[in-house]
């Protein structure tokens, strides 16, 4: 996990966070954990994996608003 790395992943975080503005329990939130690790917990991957698909996203949408 690189410095760039990490930089784009907490600024499409916080892009996100105020789109939403900070709401983690809104509708958005929820639909979004449906939709990534589905509605199982049980059948969910461990935090460690989660916090890096979640990170793996965040720093995606943010190189891809940089290619526009």
């Amino acid at each position: 996990m690189g410095l760039r790395y990490l930089t784009d992943a907490l600024f499409g975080l916080f892009r996100l966070g105020l789109a939403t503005r900070f709401r983690l329990g809104a509708p958005y939130w929820a639909w979004r954990m449906e939709t990534a690790f589905g509605t199982d917990p049980a059948q969910r991957p461990s935090l460690y994996i989660r916090l890096r698909l979640v990170l793996d996203y965040a720093a995606w949408t943010t190189r891809m608003r940089r290619l526009r």
